[in-house]
């Protein structure tokens, strides 16, 4: 059907379409949710302990997301490919793939553990006091204890999404975060025979529940009778290295993709930190509330992206461009609805955090961008997981690094240090990051609305054939 009929033919696309995304990322967002209150919580009573530890909080937490994004992203590769499958109705080809993906996620495990334990390179970066800087560390060495929970998790996780289960997922992770604000008040603030820890506390704590999680959902898909038509526990079998380079080739460019997004904003944090304390603290706060934000339209496009894959394979390609644009329109209104209520509530969200005078200063001033990028940043991820269910994954990674490297973090860095002596005062410092930032994905989500749409018709002229 042309490009302009589809358009036409919307309003009924979106009656259809979004109830079922929204039954899959209704869950989905909860649990999200769920985690990214650990966040929240890290942040914020981080900040009511010291100021040198929400620094070191902010720092290490900036890390810790790119070591950890990257690494889960080639998990992730298992969604689609299990999707697929379940959209085909061969059920028991899925336990294999999740076997695989287990043997693949100890090797990554292995990777993070390493990059936790010897950061200081990225730390030194930010040219931060010798305290902030061994807080930090301590942070990330406490993590290291939780990742290979961390990865078995996430091939979990992807699987249950897959066979589109995220209720489950979606339980633990509310009951995880039950045990998080006890634990965090414990090893923060001290109590109970233990000494306070401030910021690293928060780290421990969070490990505690990581492997809590894991067994958890480990012991749930071996004993629960509903899943032994996935075959997950029929038998052991050792690595297979075809099946592991599938998921790689897959999953290596959307975790490499999750690399580049995260380490942008990542090295946001390092550069602002030369700024002082108080402007880090500051942009502390701003990325742990838009991080919230993303979590609605990352969880509408995870959903998009199972419901794509499934469509895909029951061989309905067109249905699938379909949910994909519906997603689109429907994502991308949402994302601009929050956009206008941070910006109308922005001072009784920033009071949630009780940050210092001169850390709400600099937040306040960055209010303007977290209110304006939420729609390109909610249409650049629905495009791109959307190109996940189709399994495409390389051209998104190259848009990906030209764009949020090359444009939002060399030219937020070129705009907040005034390299050129033409930046306008209200760029200067953590403003210019973050206008290369909504410009860089601004970038992103053209070219990945383009591959979608030539991905979707190169589908429906000549569709694939469904493998593992």
């Amino acid at each position: 059907m042309p490009f302009f009929a589809t358009i036409a033919h919307l309003p009924s696309q979106l009656k259809r379409d979004v109830p079922q995304i929204l039954k899959l990322a209704g869950p989905i967002l909860v649990g999200q949710l769920a985690v990214i209150l650990f966040g929240v919580m890290d942040t914020a009573m981080t900040a009511r302990y010291s100021t040198d530890d929400l620094a070191a909080l902010g720092i290490a937490s900036a890390i810790f997301i790119s070591i950890y994004v990257g690494l889960t992203g080639v998990i992730t590769a298992l969604n689609p490919i299990a999707g697929q499958l379940f959209g085909a109705g061969r059920y028991s080809e899925i336990g294999e793939e999740v076997r695989q993906t287990f043997w693949l996620s100890i090797v990554l495990s292995s990777i993070g553990i390493f990059c936790l334990l010897h950061p200081e390179i990225l730390i030194s970066i930010g040219k931060l006091s010798p305290n902030i800087q061994e807080k930090a560390k301590l942070y990330l060495r406490y993590l290291a204890i939780g990742t290979p929970a961390t990865m078995g998790m996430r091939t979990l996780m992807s699987f249950h999404n897959a066979i589109s289960r995220p209720k489950v997922v979606t339980a633990l992770q509310i009951f995880g975060l039950g045990i998080k604000i006890p634990l965090n008040n414990l090893f923060i603030f001290g109590g109970l025979g233990i000494e306070a820890m401030g910021g690293p506390g928060c780290a421990l704590a969070s490990v505690i529940v990581q492997w809590f999680w894991f067994l958890s959902m480990l012991g749930l898909v071996f004993w629960h009778p509903s899943y032994e038509k996935f075959k997950v526990f029929e038998k052991f079998t050792p690595p297979n290295w075809q099946k592991i380079w599938t998921l790689v080739k897959l999953g290596a460019p959307i975790g490499f993709s999750y690399l580049i997004e995260v380490t942008s904003f990542a090295f946001m944090a390092i550069f602002i930190a030369r700024f002082g304390v108080q402007v880090l603290a500051g942009h502390q706060i701003i990325s742990n509330m838009g991080t919230v934000l993303y979590m609605v339209p990352l969880s509408l496009s995870v959903a998009t992206m199972t419901t794509v894959a499934q469509r895909i394979g029951a061989q309905k390609e067109f249905e699938a461009e379909q949910v994909g644009w519906s997603a689109v329109i429907f994502t991308v209104s949402t994302s601009i609805i929050l956009g206008v209520l941070v910006w109308v509530f922005q001072d009784y969200l920033l009071n949630l955090y009780s940050p210092g005078p001169e850390a709400r200063v600099v937040a306040k001033q960055l209010f303007l961008f977290i209110a304006f990028y939420q729609a390109v940043d909610a249409l650049q991820v629905t495009a791109a997981f959307i190109l996940r269910g189709y399994k495409v994954t390389f051209l998104p990674m190259c848009i990906y690094a030209i764009s949020l490297w090359g444009v939002g973090l060399a030219g937020g860095y070129l705009l907040a240090f005034n390299s050129f002596e033409i930046t306008p005062e209200w760029l200067i410092g953590a403003g210019g990051f973050w206008m290369g930032n909504s410009v860089s994905l601004g970038i992103a989500a053209c070219g990945l609305l383009w591959i979608f749409r030539h991905t979707a018709k190169k589908f429906e002229a000549h569709p694939p054939e469904v493998k593992a």
